[in-house]
């Protein structure tokens, strides 16, 4: 293949496919990794292969993260703690197109894809996020249309969706977050209390490396006190730890940084009007792109 036609090919369709396989695996690194190994390969494909080049190449990055997924899952069995996946951090520089900065499945519905196979998530997100029809995920996957329906039908039920309905990619709001920010670092207990659900779950990703909860914390009386600690220290370090927001996964988040960089991300999942889910990553490993 021309290498103009290569240049081409990346420009159109980087966005798109980083987008396919950061939700296929979790992972910033390893999705910047796949798309960078696709086009790597692509100078050897025939130009007849490419009459259709979306469709190939979502196939092409599809198949590396499936070899990507197998390698990965290996390591979560050794993995010490809770796992969650890589955030995302777009900035003015990011090579990547602005519609995969506010067009990804919400954080919290990336937690909810660890459930699945990789079969049921490769059909769940080449539908939901990338909205191909079961016909060319049949063609992706070498399944039949039947078989890709039934896969969706069971990662529906596993995430506990309505396949009736449509998704919905709910993150905190702007002002969510901004309340939120305001009432933890002011302490304010009541206002915290008021903000959770009954049943509110905090994960924690620290990967062994840094201080986080191992098992997740239930109940909006232990995740308020677990919430209101780090703050509290942090507040006790004038001038070098702040606290803010940023706009992370396509939603508004929350980070902890000091003059050695971003340690800790934090996001929200609301819905019914009150916070149901909270994920921190605190594991260094997954926070390297934060400091670049």
């Amino acid at each position: 293949m021309e290498e103009l036609r290569a240049r081409e090919l990346y420009k159109q369709y980087k966005g798109l496919l980083f987008k396919l396989a950061y939700q296929l695996t979790g992972s910033v690194t390893d999705a910047e990794d796949a798309v960078q190994d696709v086009f790597l390969k692509i100078y050897d494909v025939p130009p007849e292969r490419l009459a259709n080049p979306k469709a190939y190449l979502c196939k092409m990055v599809t198949n590396r993260c499936r070899d990507l997924n197998k390698a990965a899952r290996k390591k979560r069995e050794e993995y010490f703690g809770e796992w969650l996946p890589e955030p995302y951090l777009a900035s003015d520089e990011d090579s990547m197109d602005e519609v995969v900065r506010d067009d990804l499945l919400s954080y919290a519905m990336l937690v909810l894809l660890e459930r699945l196979s990789l079969a049921e998530r490769i059909v769940f997100v080449l539908r939901e996020a990338l909205g191909f029809d079961y016909g060319e995920i049949a063609r992706l996957t070498d399944k039949s249309e039947a078989g890709c329906r039934k896969l969706f039908s069971r990662a529906s039920a596993k995430m506990g969706l309505d396949q009736e309905a449509p998704l919905v990619r709910e993150g905190a709001g702007r002002e969510w977050v901004q309340d939120f920010l305001a009432a933890l670092k002011q302490g304010d207990m009541d206002r915290i209390l008021s903000m959770l659900d009954q049943d509110v779950v905090l994960v924690s990703d620290g990967g062994g490396k840094v201080q986080a909860a191992v098992k997740p914390i239930q109940t909006k009386d232990l995740v308020a006190r677990f919430l209101l600690g780090p703050i509290r220290k942090a507040a006790t370090i004038e001038g070098e730890v702040v606290v803010e927001m940023a706009r992370l996964n396509g939603q508004y988040g929350m980070i902890l940084r000091s003059g050695e960089g971003i340690l800790t991300v934090g996001m929200l999942h609301v819905q019914d009007h009150f916070i149901q889910n909270i994920y921190i990553v605190r594991n260094p490993d997954k926070l390297t792109r934060f400091r670049k």
